[in-house]
């Protein structure tokens, strides 16, 4: 349970703000993501020592064990690899995008009881999600460095823009999902099956090559592939993606932040009324 004591009450209860940003808005804002974001991780590990190790731990333990276990299993190392991008970067977009529906419903309380920028209780639920893939794509691009396989410093950028550009995708799939969720409860359930079915759409056990090109685009229309068929070129084929699947994903991530924006604007200053 969220609780918000003295020191940080302000922050929850911070008017919204208007006209050009300032600093002291700013550091508002970050202090209120701060505050939602240290409680998150507070009630999710309440009674345990080192929680915050913990948040590091479970995911570089669960990279060592597919690592270990994919190893044995696959003889060729290329298609490990291959396969442990895919789910570095699925595992990402499907625990986020399903948390990220049930954000302010999740938070309803605050939404009832202090004036806090619904947007921000949104993202602050990512966070958990954001540490365990940021751990996972260091613990890649640690293993390619230290196996020999190497990593120039122009992919590795390339996959760090690879990366925003799935958070900017999962946060406008939030900011969208979570205000139509408290209107349309069964949205949670819909996604659920849409989340099962994506898998095997977005190439994370396969390879999208084998798959007849004239085919490509429709794959790339679900949102995650683009992000693990870039992501595995410059992590582990030496190829960079041509200028037009550039054009394509920022054009994706563009819609996509356009469209949740106008529903986001559209919905949320009612959002008390359906919590």
């Amino acid at each position: 349970m969220y609780t918000s004591t003295p020191g940080t009450a302000h922050l929850l209860s911070a008017p919204h703000q208007h006209g050009p940003a300032t600093i002291q808005s700013l550091s508002t804002t970050l202090g209120l993501v701060w505050t939602l974001v240290r409680t998150d991780f507070k009630a999710r590990y309440h009674g345990s020592m080192n929680g915050f190790l913990w948040a590091l731990l479970k995911p570089a333990c669960m990279f060592l064990v597919l690592m270990t276990v994919f190893s044995f299993l696959f003889q060729d190392p290329a298609y490990k690899l291959n396969l442990i991008v895919g789910l570095c970067l699925w595992d990402f977009f499907a625990g986020a995008t399903t948390t990220g529906i049930m954000a302010l419903d999740a938070k309803a309380f605050l939404i009832r009881k202090v004036r806090a920028p619904l947007w921000v209780l949104v993202l602050s639920s990512l966070a958990n999600a954001l540490l365990t893939l940021v751990v996972f794509a260091t613990g890649i691009v640690v293993y390619l460095m230290a196996s020999g396989i190497g990593l120039p410093a122009s992919h590795a950028g390339l996959f760090v823009l690879y990366v925003g550009a799935l958070l900017l995708l999962v946060a406008s799939f939030s900011l969208a999902a979570s205000v139509l969720f408290l209107r349309v409860r069964d949205l949670n359930q819909v996604w659920d099956v849409m989340i099962q079915a994506g898998f095997f759409l977005a190439p994370v056990v396969y390879p999208l090559g084998i798959v007849p090109e004239r085919f490509h685009i429709y794959f790339y229309l679900w949102p995650p592939t683009p992000v693990i068929e870039f992501s595995r070129a410059v992590l582990l084929r030496n190829q960079v993606p041509s200028a037009a699947g550039h054009l394509y994903l920022t054009i994706e991530v563009a819609v996509c932040l356009l469209v949740s924006v106008l529903i986001f604007r559209r919905f949320a200053p009612r959002a008390a009324e359906y919590v």
